[in-house]
């Protein structure tokens, strides 16, 4: 829990323990390389393997990025691997009336029985072209906005330049232009996309996500969170392929080298330390706050309408909320850890010393640092702001009337003004995309956005007691869920489309009173962003030119590759074992049985009745998951985790509690990914889910049987 007094608490150092002797580690700033400039001498001096370039080509092919996850090719026959909690969606999505896939699980035995997704892109990187010099020549010296419109237009330029040499996007292929360092390079990189996907397997929820909350972000751990989708040729054929991982049906044992290859979500590891202190004590324990509210929220309607929930899927919300909680609770308490900061400061202290050492730098880029700093304490007077208006239009967190009605406020607004009606396209356009969710739902989320309202702000405020009108925070929002015309999808839309919308309707005078308040915050906000935007590419550049390739950027959803060693770690005053196994995970059923004789389903340790007795055949010593020192972030679920042969061993699915830091420092001391033992799964596919056609897939690259 992260306690009321962190800002000041956090700079007293541990007894014993003089920060001023505290230095940072070799890899602090991570060991997530790109594929620009793989750090093949790196792997050779390290791991003694014959790193080429072919080596680390089969790498990146093998490798795809999927909707917010990370998977790879692990067959000739298409056949790709992830994460059960990147299937969540797709398995809610193809069960058919009368099927809970979710609970149930999904289990195609044969092509026939494979199940086609919706929304589904599998990106596979297959070219890399370096265009950092033609991006300086365009941008130059430009500044502020003229420099951030120049890149847009240069990015266009290229991506357009690049498609239309592979045929276009019609010939399957994406161009992305990636900023790396902020700006020190910049590389496009073209992908060969998928969409022709279907749902192959995934197991029971209860065990994808065995242990559920309790044990997320925890080790030792017994998770089988794994899942399997095949893509599709043009023909309707399963894709034929030679760029996969082959399994590696031996798995690995501890000091093995492992590689992770996959797409981190975005880190911080190149924030100044005053940018990281302002997240502490304000950003993050703001977002900390709401994710709490909104999870509190859905657990309240989940309880009470159950069927309600499961038609919204607000299961799979409930699950990323509780996932972001665990992980800005261990981001905070990190950033609350003296020693952490000082590594920061040690680091931010040698690249200050770096960037003065040499007068053309120091020219350049001396007092960015500084001024970084003063930027967090002007937005420091805007405070209130971050906890009081955040994911105002994010649509599984936000009221759908509150929503439309802020969409609507802006159309009304231009109109008044004069604009043409294809100015407010756009919004319309938006608008119109906003669904339903049930009522009840919607005036929960209207009140505890009053609540955010008055958390912030004070209950005393002229805006928030217009809004209030005189009621509780929960009549204000049940009147005006009850009486707003933009409380209706359809009905919203008419109105606004007709220009028929009261002005006096509840939902959009609810708007009109908090917009001034928001506004005042967004012009602070937006101002500083702007410059901490610039500087941050200035020091990124100033990075690049000291350090090059050997610090890598920070993560940015591209593919990188990371590497480690298999190892367990000091844990609760005794050793985590590098590998668990089903008897560990039987073993956690059973000594919570008791707790929960009266309804063992609301245990996160109850096993699924397929599971309940152990199947004849399942071998209870086959490991289930394994820890290595690998570095991973959010984004990176669902990669595949290789051996020094691009042989596939598990894939990876979590962090230990220590890694939470993690956005803003690497501590391989005690940092673990944590990862499905390729064994684990083979056994239970063998002898839980009778898939023998899967393995036998997996393991020799045989053909599963058509069916039909």
């Amino acid at each position: 829990m992260v306690s009321a007094d962190m800002g000041m608490a956090a700079e007293a150092a541990p007894f014993g323990v003089d920060l001023d002797t505290i230095r940072a580690g070799e890899f602090d700033q991570g060991r997530m390389w790109t594929f620009d400039v793989p750090p093949a001498d790196y792997f050779r001096t390290t791991y003694g393997i014959a790193a080429d370039s072919a080596w680390f080509a089969r790498a990146r092919l093998g490798a795809l990025r999927i909707p917010s996850c990370s998977a790879s090719f692990v067959s000739p026959h298409g056949l790709v691997m992830t994460n059960h909690h990147c299937a969540r969606e797709f398995v809610s999505q193809v069960s058919e009336e009368g099927e809970n896939l979710l609970d149930e699980g999904f289990y195609a035995r044969t092509l026939a029985d494979e199940r086609a997704v919706e929304d589904f892109e599998a990106d596979q990187l297959v070219a890399i072209v370096d265009v950092t010099a033609e991006m300086d020549d365009a941008v130059g010296n430009r500044t502020g906005q003229e420099r951030a419109d120049r890149i847009e237009e240069k990015s266009d330029e290229i991506v357009e330049r690049l498609l239309e040499a592979r045929g276009g996007e019609d010939a399957g292929f994406k161009v992305e232009v990636v900023s790396l360092y902020n700006g020190g390079r910049y590389s496009a990189y073209v992908f060969r996309t998928y969409t022709d996907v279907k749902l192959v397997m995934a197991p029971e929820l209860q065990i994808g996500f065995f242990g559920g909350d309790p044990d997320n972000f925890t080790f030792p751990r017994y998770n089988l969170d794994f899942s399997f989708f095949r893509i599709y040729d043009d023909e309707g054929q399963p894709l034929s392929t030679e760029e996969y991982f082959p399994v590696a049906a031996d798995g690995v044992a501890e000091g093995d080298p492992v590689f992770i290859v996959g797409n981190p979500g975005s880190t911080s590891r190149l924030q100044t330390v005053a940018e990281l202190i302002f997240r502490r004590e304000v950003s993050d324990r703001a977002v900390l706050a709401f994710l709490r509210d909104r999870a509190g929220v859905l657990e309240e309607y989940i309880d009470a309408f159950p069927e309600e929930a499961e038609e919204y899927d607000l299961r799979n919300v409930l699950f990323g909320l509780l996932n972001s909680d665990k992980a800005y609770n261990g981001q905070l308490e990190g950033l609350a850890d003296p020693v952490i900061l000082a590594r920061r400061r040690d680091t931010e202290r040698s690249f200050r010393d770096a960037i003065q050492a040499d007068p053309q730098l120091a020219a350049r880029y001396g007092g960015l640092i500084d001024e970084m700093a003063d930027l967090q304490e002007t937005k420091r007077a805007a405070s209130e702001g971050f906890g009081a208006f955040l994911a105002l239009t994010v649509g599984d967190y936000a009221s759908p009337t509150l929503h439309r009605a802020l969409l609507a406020f802006q159309i009304v607004n231009m109109r008044q003004q004069g604009a043409p009606e294809d100015a407010t396209a756009d919004l319309m356009e938006q608008l119109m995309e906003v669904g339903d969710v049930p009522q009840v739902l919607d005036q929960m989320l209207v009140e505890a956005r009053i609540g955010d309202f008055i958390a912030a702000y004070g209950d005393d405020q002229r805006w928030i007691l217009n809004i209030l009108g005189g009621r509780t925070p929960e009549g204000a929002a049940a009147v005006l869920v009850e009486t707003s015309a933009l409380a209706d999808s359809a009905q919203a839309v008419e109105a606004v489309r007709t220009g028929t919308l009261d002005v006096n309707d509840p939902a959009l005078r609810f708007v009109g009173f908090y917009v001034p308040a928001f506004v005042r915050f967004q012009q602070v906000v937006a101002q500083a962003g702007r410059r901490e935007s610039e500087i941050a590419a200035l020091l990124g550049r100033a990075r690049y030119e000291i350090y090059g390739t050997d610090v890598p950027p920070d993560a940015t959803f591209s593919l990188r590759i990371a590497d480690g060693v298999v190892s367990g770690y000091p844990y609760n005053g005794t050793q985590a074992p590098y590998a668990t196994t089903f008897f560990g995970m039987y073993d956690r059923h059973y000594a919570f049985a008791p707790e929960y004789a009266g309804d063992p389903e609301d245990s996160p340790w109850y096993l699924p009745a397929r599971w309940a007795t152990p199947p004849s055949g399942l071998d209870l010593s086959t490991p289930v998951n394994f820890v290595s020192t690998v570095d991973i972030i959010g984004g990176n679920s669902g990669s595949p985790v290789l051996n020094a042969d691009l042989e596939v061993v598990g894939v990876v699915f979590d962090g230990n509690i220590q890694s939470l830091p993690g956005d803003y420092i690497f501590l391989p001391e005690l940092n673990r990914s944590v990862t499905v033992d390729i064994r684990g799964i083979l056994e239970a596919l063998e002898n839980v889910y009778d898939m023998g056609a899967l393995v036998r897939e997996l393991t020799d690259g045989a053909q599963v049987p058509a069916g039909g």
